[in-house]
């Protein structure tokens, strides 16, 4: 496929790392020109040029620019019919990147993380699940939503991620000054985190762990008792208000 890239930044940048060895050719835009350079000595495959350089060498466009730069950039860039334009910009719906690079055809949102990349990641997506799947599906979860709501809600929801870290990384501090190898013991526990919720639901895992009287139990119930799941769902809605 002949793939254009406007704005390289972080995430962006991690999507091409993330389909570059696919045999694609890619366009990345001078934007963010260090990125794009370094993108462009790292794969033979990617070149650079100017923003609407990169739309008239290519036939399916990636937009990776602050919601605010997009809606001042893209009406003035000159789409065709044929593309097909994949959004990552955060904040921006899919019925709004239709009316940005009209007359091209807005495909699909979706919002990936650093880990896509090297694959085994997560993506959440609206939109055409078989355009963005032949990209990233073969190393990547698709998580395929129906409507606008729903993408946000789980915008909101993936915010959990920065909580569970924190958690990981509170009790490896603590582990870390009762052991002779304390990053040792912080591996451990994202390994631990990691693997024992990768194929389990939470609610399984949870009954697995709830041996009358042992630790995981203990702990669990100490941490409820102290209001965590309700501090976690008023945070939650915090986000779905704009709070």
């Amino acid at each position: 496929m002949k793939i254009g890239i406007i704005g390289t930044g972080t995430i962006t940048s991690a999507v091409v790392h993330g389909i570059a060895q696919d045999g694609h050719q890619i366009t990345v835009s001078e934007r963010s020109a260090d990125k794009a350079r370094a993108l462009a000595d790292l794969y033979p495959n990617v070149q650079i040029a100017d923003n609407q350089g990169v739309l008239d060498q290519n036939d399916i466009v990636i937009t990776g620019l602050m919601a605010e730069v997009g809606r001042a950039i893209l009406p003035g860039l000159r789409f065709r019919a044929d593309h097909q334009v994949i959004s990552v910009m955060a904040g921006v719906s899919l019925e709004e990147v239709a009316t940005l690079v009209a007359p091209a055809r807005g495909a699909a949102v979706m919002m990936p993380f650093p880990g896509i990349a090297q694959g085994g990641s997560p993506l959440m997506m609206q939109g055409d699940a078989d355009l963005v799947g032949n990209l990233f599906g073969a190393r990547n979860s698709l998580f395929v939503l129906e409507t606008a709501e729903e993408l946000d809600a789980y915008i909101c929801a993936q915010a959990v991620l920065s909580p569970v870290a924190r958690m990981v990384e509170d009790a490896a501090l603590w582990l870390g000054q009762r052991v002779s190898d304390p990053a040792q013991g912080e591996a451990f526990l994202r390994a631990l985190v990691a693997s024992s919720l990768r194929d389990t639901a939470a609610s399984t895992l949870i009954a697995a762990l709830n041996t009358e009287g042992g630790y995981n139990q203990r702990l669990r119930q100490h941490m409820d008792a102290a209001g965590t799941g309700a501090a976690l769902t008023e945070g939650l809605n915090k986000l779905e208000r704009g709070a």
